[in-house]
């Protein structure tokens, strides 16, 4: 009887394991599979979506890499750069942060033309913070009107 109560025992331990693996791979497919949304959605409603984090998909324009940059504590960042994703309704800037504290000479990860999935952290005007600017990392004014989405992970996609 002790016998058959330790078998139970191991095959409900079994069971709850594949239970809990099941809802998590489904739970991170979820959270990795966020439907892309239209830029205009972004432009139209900016506040609403100020450091929340979204998906877009189109085609990346004008990159341009930047100068290494200093951040307020002093630390130099290497390897930004900025550029101009484009879908069938607008476009929105795109700031790649780099690397801080590591001094790196990189090239963009996308290239004029790409198409691509990007998450982003949407950064919307008079919210205060900071976006990325060819002169370096700057204090959002009263009065700009910035919207930046910040790249957290670039995909590139296949036609």
């Amino acid at each position: 009887m002790a016998q058959n109560s330790a078998s139970r025992s191991r095959t409900l331990v079994f069971f709850l394991a594949i239970l809990w693996l099941g809802w998590f791979v489904i739970d991170a497919s979820y959270a990795s599979a966020a439907e892309p949304i239209s830029i205009r959605e972004i432009l139209d409603e900016p506040k609403s979506f100020h450091l929340k984090q979204v998906t877009l998909q189109g085609i990346v324009r004008n990159v341009t890499p930047l100068d290494p940059y200093r951040v307020q504590a002093g630390t130099m960042c290497y390897g930004a750069y900025l550029f101009s994703l484009e879908d069938e309704t607008s476009s929105i800037n795109v700031a790649v942060y780099g690397r801080c504290g590591i001094p790196t000479v990189k090239d963009p990860d996308v290239d004029d033309g790409q198409r691509i999935e990007l998450a982003a952290t949407i950064q919307a005007p008079s919210h205060g913070g900071y976006y990325l600017s060819f002169q370096g990392l700057k204090v959002v004014g009263d009065r700009e009107g910035i919207i930046q989405a910040v790249a957290d992970r670039i995909t590139p996609l296949t036609e």
